[in-house]
């Protein structure tokens, strides 16, 4: 990766990246490693996740990788990995919230959630909370939410969050990306209206990367995608990574958005991204973080 050269070493930090057995995670966590960071792969599903850890071993033989077990669908298994975390560790240098889905059949979790809106956002709204005390004691450290191009086509609808009244894959998962975008900023300004000026809140997104959350588009589309005009608008994993590093671990100020710089932000070279007026939009930020509290039961800053 030719940005990690002008980026710091990471020795004796330490990191946590959500969903980091396979595409953005996995690309992110290997970044990392080979900055020398030790790495917490919060996962879902623990057999991937050690496969996933063999793999970065043998390019990273050094590499520090510990792997704790995340469903980000389930609040309780949020609770339970932050309460796993505390023990293991003090210090917490930067929570990367990277892990979501995109675009599946309608799925109701059984706590009542539209899959897309706690996986993407909430579920994460939660562990950063939960771990904001490891945060707030650490110098320097920072909070990564991940964001979608699509945030742009995005609305909160307060009166159907959960999609139970109707349901759109697509607009679900734009409200969940408009949620992730809205939730960095708003917690940058409560991070500076707090004093606690040493803890950052960034952001960023991929463009359009070929990753595995593509799996619940249809098949034949898919294929046709990859294959004909998807080189021309899509890149990698790991090129898609490259703004999350940025934003974890770069040269930046609190609330910085970073993408690709390429056409329409598809693609190409990462730096700083534009962002909807909506998603800076403070009485929805505002709005949405009150919301939110209720709904995971944990109030802070």
């Amino acid at each position: 990766m030719d940005i990690l050269n002008n980026l710091p070493s990471q020795k004796g930090r330490v990191i946590i990246v959500t969903g980091a057995n396979a595409g953005l995670g996995y690309e992110t966590t290997l970044a990392l490693a080979l900055k020398g960071a030790r790495v917490i792969m919060a996962c879902r599903n623990i057999s991937k996740a050690r496969k996933a850890r063999e793999a970065l071993r043998k390019e990273v033989p050094e590499a520090e990788l510990d792997i704790m077990e995340l469903d980000l669908s389930s609040l309780q298994s949020v609770r339970n990995m932050a309460a796993e975390f505390q023990t293991a560790y003090e210090r917490l240098d930067v929570l990367i919230n990277n892990a979501g889905v995109m675009m599946p059949p309608y799925t109701r979790t059984e706590e009542g959630f539209e899959l897309q809106f706690v996986s993407n956002y909430l579920g994460h709204f939660l562990l950063t909370g939960l771990l904001l005390p490891n945060l707030l004691k650490t110098p320097a450290s920072r909070i990564v939410s991940l964001s979608s191009i699509i945030h742009k086509r995005g609305q909160i609808n307060f009166e159907d969050l959960q999609s139970e009244k109707s349901y759109s894959a697509q607009n679900a998962y734009a409200q969940s990306k408009l949620a992730c975008l809205l939730y960095a900023y708003e917690l940058q300004r409560r991070l500076e209206k707090a004093g606690h000026t040493d803890t950052l809140s960034t952001a960023a997104h991929p463009g359009v990367a070929t990753t595995e959350l593509g799996r619940h588009l249809p098949r034949l589309l898919f294929t046709i995608l990859s294959n004909t005009i998807g080189p021309f608008f899509t890149h990698s994993s790991r090129e898609g990574a490259k703004p999350s590093l940025l934003a974890a671990i770069g040269e930046t100020t609190g609330g910085d958005y970073f993408g690709p710089t390429g056409f329409r932000e598809l693609k190409g070279k990462p730096g700083r991204a534009s962002s909807s007026d909506l998603s800076k939009d403070e009485t929805l930020g505002k709005r949405l973080w009150e919301v939110s509290e209720k709904l995971v039961g944990l109030s802070y800053l």
